[in-house]
């Protein structure tokens, strides 16, 4: 069976103030935060996090992160509510539905966007440059670079980079290149997995949704997930092992987490190839007890094992 198509809003009609607001809210998908967190990667694999000026700094920094990647979805939405509506579950959005007015979505992505700046502004000039390039990277997708195949997903994990360099410089540390390199793994094999279900959910009518669908297919794409889930289970695997981590940890055995990392990305396999999941990577890790539970226990042991 096709998913349903509408080439007009679900709601066109009829939105009361509440109703509004609770769409306006709904737009600045505030579950979406957390992919926030990794701004925080820098500041327990530095051993800043008992630095409470530090810590106030890098969630003032994840705060701005959280405006602008709102203004950026506000944007997208508006820009996409045409091949939303080709979506089974995405049609159900604020602006595609109907129920969030495109000026009202406009003005508020302008006004996010702006705070964040401001605050970027105030906290770092290289921070605010960070900001900026984040915010440019996604007008850029939002435009174009989301129809060019595998660019589209290249740009997907910039954004995670962003973050953890940020989370970085914001403090004052030198991003360790092992942190990119595990970052840009782990964030095409999510922007991957978010590709292929979408493809399998939709199956002929992908490309009426998102036009770059029409080249890429299950196949492929699980050739690329293959390549990019054993890269980063290896280049997490190297870096708990590196001269690097001997020199600063000394005598702490971060390879013990390395079980963690493979059960998590097994764990997100089996709801992708089984369950058919995937399509939003952060219900899954809202929702799903085992992921929780693997990484919060991979978290705790990283900082148990660098501070204790």
């Amino acid at each position: 069976m096709q998913p349903e198509t509408t080439s007009a809003p679900v709601v066109s009609a009829g939105r009361t103030q509440g109703g509004t607001f609770l769409a306006w809210v709904e737009g600045l998908r505030p579950q979406q935060w957390v992919k926030n967190g990794f701004v925080f990667a820098a500041l327990i694999f530095s051993q800043h996090l008992t630095n409470w000026n530090s810590n106030f700094r890098v969630a003032l920094a994840a705060g701005a992160f959280c405006l602008i990647s709102s203004a950026a979805y506000l944007l997208n939405d508006i820009l996409d509510a045409e091949e939303d509506r080709n979506h089974p579950a995405k049609r159900l959005r604020p602006v595609a539905s109907g129920r969030l007015g495109v000026k009202l979505a406009a003005i508020t992505s302008a006004v996010l966007a702006l705070g964040a700046l401001a605050t970027a502004w105030a906290l770092d000039r290289r921070f605010l440059l960070t900001i900026a390039l984040y915010a440019g990277v996604n007008l850029a997708y939002s435009w174009f670079l989301k129809r060019i195949m595998l660019l589209d997903v290249f740009v997907i994990a910039a954004g995670f980079v962003f973050r953890v360099i940020g989370g970085a410089v914001v403090i004052h540390v030198v991003v360790s290149s092992w942190l990119i390199v595990c970052t840009t793994l782990l964030a095409l094999f999510l922007a991957l997995s978010k590709r292929r279900h979408e493809l399998v959910l939709l199956k002929s009518g992908a490309s009426n949704h998102r036009s770059t669908l029409a080249n890429y297919s299950p196949y492929f794409l699980d050739q690329l997930i293959a390549i990019v889930t054993a890269s980063t289970v290896m280049s997490y695997a190297l870096y708990t092992l590196s001269a690097d981590v001997q020199a600063k940890f000394p005598g702490k055995r971060l390879e013990l987490t390395i079980p963690f990392v493979l059960f998590g990305i097994f764990r997100y396999l089996y709801l992708v190839h089984q369950n058919e999941e995937g399509g939003n990577p952060t219900r899954l890790v809202l929702t799903d007890p085992v992921l929780i539970s693997v990484v919060l226990i991979w978290a705790a042991s990283v900082i148990f094992i660098i501070y204790l």
